[in-house]
């Protein structure tokens, strides 16, 4: 490997050692690093917001307190997974209308 190569770090994910694998450990630091820095605030737009608890965040400027996503305030932080979930539903409801059609036939 190229010492010119940027690799992506585990960051703080580093104290779990040798377990859990190496991508559950990148997740792992992605969503980590996502939810401890600073977030813009939805009402004095100022980069203030902090994570108070899974959901609570709030802002150092105004004090204000809102709720939003568990990790961040509005982004998600790991796509991929959600693209999948969001499909699912879709085959569903497409599942859904080919039986009611039958049934309107009969």
């Amino acid at each position: 490997m190229k010492s010119e190569e940027k690799r992506e770090g585990l960051g703080s994910a580093k104290r779990f050692g040798a377990r859990y694998g190496r991508k559950t450990k990148l997740k792992f630091s992605k969503v980590e690093t996502e939810q401890r820095k600073f977030h813009k605030c939805p009402y004095c737009n100022k980069i203030a917001v902090k994570r108070l608890s899974m959901g609570i965040w709030e802002c150092r400027k105004c004090d204000a307190k809102f709720t939003g996503k568990a990790y961040s305030v509005t982004r998600t932080i790991i796509p991929k997974e959600i693209k999948e979930m969001a499909e699912e539903p879709i085959v569903v409801q497409e599942e859904m209308e080919v039986q009611e059609e039958s049934k309107e036939a009969e």
